[in-house]
């Protein structure tokens, strides 16, 4: 079949196929399918039907975002809704994360999209970003830029290089999984911000007897550190919930943790 939606959702198909660092062979052992069949739908010859897209989306583990991106390209209709987090629809996720943001105290924790933007946090979160330029919370701001510009954080970071190179890698990574602009637009910018000023070079390398790399910041009540962990919803069926994450801080030491449960006191 040479149809207009026959090779555009066939290109797609390949570049995610190669984007995951599978052959033809190894996509079409799991889908169920054969080599000649994903052949002719990567060539434009053949055209998947609806059911073939989705398990070809899901065998890649291509984001919901991106499923509907193929679907359409194929001449279907898209299969997850994107319901704007204040929607009515979204109201259970919201008490969801309310719940895990306040039960997190005193400890920060935020909600973040698939682009890093802030879109709740707790007090314990907003106490520490205090220290932040207000052009950089802005609209609740963005992990990356907060973390990385030479005026946020990083400005505070005692292991700076350590947490640059981490968090760049990171989303060097989300860049190569899923070729979203958006993300490789973000990269190139923080990725481009020039060093903090007074940046101790000798705080650069990685502790080899480390578990994780620390986010330890100078405060004016004194230095803290931190280890993070990210959560995300299990089974999203639509394409906000599926993007949406919280990112909790943990103290790594006695110092951070008592510090944190004082300024919670005096709340």
């Amino acid at each position: 079949m040479d149809t207009d939606e026959g090779p555009r959702v066939g290109l797609l198909l390949r570049e995610w196929r190669r984007r995951r660092g599978l052959s033809q062979l190894d996509l079409a052992l799991r889908a169920g399918s054969s080599t000649r069949h994903l052949s002719y739908v990567e060539n434009g010859r053949a055209r998947p039907g609806r059911e073939m897209v989705l398990r070809l989306a899901e065998h890649l583990d291509i984001p919901l975002r991106d499923r509907n991106g193929l679907l359409l390209a194929a001449g279907y209709a898209p299969a997850y809704r994107e319901s704007p987090l204040d929607s009515e629809r979204m109201a259970m996720v919201r008490s969801a994360v309310k719940v895990m943001l306040t039960g997190h105290e005193p400890f920060p924790a935020v909600a973040i999209d698939r682009i890093w933007n802030i879109v709740a946090s707790n007090d314990a979160m907003n106490l520490l970003l205090g220290v932040v330029p207000p052009h950089l919370t802005e609209s609740g701001g963005n992990v990356m830029r907060l973390i990385l510009h030479p005026e946020g954080l990083a400005s505070r970071c005692l292991n700076f290089a350590q947490v640059r190179a981490h968090a760049l890698g990171r989303l060097k990574h989300q860049v190569n999984t899923t070729g979203h602009r958006d993300l490789r637009e973000l990269y190139e910018e923080v990725s481009g911000y020039p060093d903090p000023p007074d940046l101790d070079p000798d705080l650069g390398p990685v502790d080899p007897t480390g578990i994780v790399v620390p986010l330890r910041i100078r405060t004016p009540l004194g230095d803290m550190a931190f280890l993070s962990t990210i959560a995300t919803f299990g089974a999203p069926a639509d394409v906000t919930l599926s993007e949406l994450a919280v990112e909790s801080f943990f103290p790594m030491d006695d110092q951070t943790d008592t510090l944190l449960r004082a300024l919670a006191g005096r709340r």
